[in-house]
């Protein structure tokens, strides 16, 4: 059996994590010592590196639950793991989408930019940002006005 410190050094996370998994009901010791001691088994150490490598696949501490159910249910298979491991890739690559139009938005700011000492008032991009609320805010009340035409 191992304690807490044991666990948190040979799977390279900080006791609070441990204590944080066990709050989110993903990780449980295995038992407490006389003395209230946490102590935890190699198995442990198992899922605390399987919490660590789905979480830099991505995987939120809900998924990961989910795919701790899925792997104690004897009637899931590989096709129910599949299933989630495609749709948290297709997640990401929607993400990573909007990171880039975000990212193109903000080179196409920065180029309008003359870095020079302008007041703010002057300012190209607080302009741009401020036309660009505007129109969004434009846009999204027009349909109404068109249906409110429409349906006397």
């Amino acid at each position: 059996m191992l304690t807490i410190g044991k666990v948190a050094a040979r799977a390279q996370v900080s006791a609070d994590s441990i204590r944080f998994y066990e709050r989110e009901g993903l990780l449980n010791p295995a038992q407490k010592s006389a003395a209230g001691y946490r102590l935890y088994t190699e198995e442990a150490l198992r899922r605390l590196n399987f919490i660590k490598h789905a979480q830099q696949c991505g995987f939120s501490l809900s998924e990961i639950r989910e795919l701790l159910e899925l792997r104690a249910h004897d009637r899931s298979c590989c096709s129910d793991i599949y299933r989630v491991a495609v749709e948290k890739k297709l997640q990401l690559e929607a993400k990573i989408k909007a990171l880039k139009t975000m990212s193109h938005a903000l080179s196409q700011l920065i180029e309008v930019c003359s870095r020079d000492a302008k007041p703010l008032d002057e300012c190209p991009i607080l302009a741009a940002l401020e036309s660009s609320i505007a129109g969004q805010n434009a846009r999204s009340k027009e349909p109404a006005k068109r249906r409110s035409r429409m349906h006397p």
